[in-house]
């Protein structure tokens, strides 16, 4: 029995050391032919354009305070009510319209932790199609809700961006091609095909920013220019 045990020891040994041996013999020459690519141009660039901006989305807030909550929701409400029918008023749609934020909290005694009465915001951000017309909407609104009301961000955008974004994307294929031609002529080799062409994934352009707004009898909206850009990264052969 001890003898059978030996002998079938060593045939597993065996088998073991002929499997090392095919994998020892690999020198993994095809694997590097299958996964090393030809020699070739890399390059990156970035198009730019700017638009003007034809969209502005205001965040108006209404904060009120009352010796109690009930009394600063119920306020609240009713001037924030009436900002939001004096949006619809001046043309906003309802779907331009959506609450942001409603908190409710209470305020203390400065010089204790007593609490004094409550403070309730309600932020609505309205969404206008029409720039020009911003400031005597703002105004409208701001009327509206008395003191309470608070303009507390605006930016601009550009609703349709397709057109400016495809001329930025040409431009940085362009400057991509231009940059590979420069390559090749310095390395003295002739520039090939394209192989490659991937449009690099942007942050997303931000809203630009509006600057804080004052009361005024017309309050201005200037929305300026906002820049897109483009980038895109392109391999050739070389030839």
């Amino acid at each position: 029995m001890a003898a059978k045990r030996t002998r079938t020891a060593a045939a597993a040994l065996g088998v073991s050391a002929v499997g090392l041996l095919a994998a020892g013999c690999t020198d993994g020459s095809d694997a590097q032919a299958g996964t090393g690519a030809p020699p070739g141009i890399s390059t990156q660039a970035t198009g730019k354009v700017s638009g003007t901006p034809d969209t502005m989305s205001v965040v108006l807030g209404v904060q009120t305070q009352a010796p109690d909550a009930a009394g600063a929701l119920q306020d609240n409400a009713n001037r924030a009510n009436a900002l939001i029918d004096t949006l619809k008023e001046k043309g906003v749609r309802a779907e331009d319209i959506q609450t942001s934020g409603l908190s409710v909290q209470p305020t203390y005694d400065p010089n204790s932790s007593a609490i004094t009465g409550y403070q309730v915001t309600n932020q609505v951000t309205a969404t206008v199609h029409d720039v020009s017309a911003a400031g005597g909407l703002i105004d409208a609104a701001a009327a509206a809700a008395g003191d309470a009301v608070r303009v507390q961000q605006t930016t601009f955008s550009i609703a349709d961006d397709s057109d400016l974004r495809a001329q930025a994307r040409a431009d940085a294929v362009r400057q991509a091609q231009a940059q590979a031609r420069q390559i090749a002529e310095a390395a003295g080799v002739g520039l090939g095909e394209v192989r490659s062409i991937t449009e690099v994934p942007a942050t997303g352009p931000a809203p630009y920013p509006g600057a804080a707004l004052d009361r005024a009898p017309s309050t201005p909206i200037e929305p300026g220019s906002q820049e897109l850009t483009v980038s895109v990264a392109v391999v050739y052969d070389i030839d």
